[in-house]
């Protein structure tokens, strides 16, 4: 098996993986590149992450793309849905799930520790984080199959629950989230990045 740590590259499946922690011969990855653009949600109405159309999509037709052997390494696991830490909007139930979204809070602490900032807000920030945050570029991503940076979905509450925090095309975070389906003048959607996480069996 080839060397696995922390902040390395794998394949796995179709895709190439970032390895974000790792604990008793499991690890964390998400995919190096957006593979796909979605909206969160396909109805237009307060929503968490435990009844969207995202997880849907991620827990079955996304799942099943993986062969057997693939999937007999994916674990699933119990992932806890805070509420925002800056508005108070509901994180929803906790959920199981074998493919899913990294977290607001999972966002500061692998890219980076960016929890001091999520936690304690300066007075003049509402609707971002630091654009001078010195993990902006960590979570920088690009379009698979073309350079193109795009801005990706987090499975946290916005301000408000009709919004879905993501993450700038320049890393920033958007605590304020974006609307999980109405926004682009091409098609109505708001079309975000994914890239899926999940825990690997090594």
């Amino acid at each position: 098996m080839e060397d696995i740590k922390i902040g390395s590259c794998l394949s796995f499946g179709d895709y190439n993986w970032r390895v974000l922690d790792m604990q008793n011969n499991t690890a964390l990855i998400i995919t190096e590149d957006i593979i796909d653009q979605r909206a969160y949600h396909d109805a237009y109405k307060d929503i968490t992450w435990a009844e969207c159309a995202l997880r849907k999509y991620l827990n079955g037709e996304f799942y099943e793309k993986f062969n057997a052997t693939d999937k007999s390494r994916i674990i699933p696991v119990l992932n806890k849905n805070p509420d925002n830490q800056w508005y108070g909007s509901k994180g929803g139930a906790d959920t199981r799930d074998s493919i899913f979204l990294l977290s607001l809070e999972e966002v500061c602490t692998y890219f980076g520790d960016s929890r001091s900032k999520l936690y304690n807000p300066g007075k003049n920030q509402r609707y971002w984080f630091e654009r001078k945050d010195e993990n902006n570029s960590k979570r920088i991503a690009r379009l698979q199959f073309n350079e193109w940076i795009w801005w990706w979905w987090l499975r946290s509450p916005g301000r408000v629950n009709v919004k879905a925090v993501y993450i700038h095309g320049d890393g920033n975070i958007g605590i304020q989230g974006n609307n999980i389906l109405k926004g682009n003048l091409s098609d109505g959607k708001c079309t975000g990045g994914i890239r899926p996480a999940l825990w690997l069996k090594l």
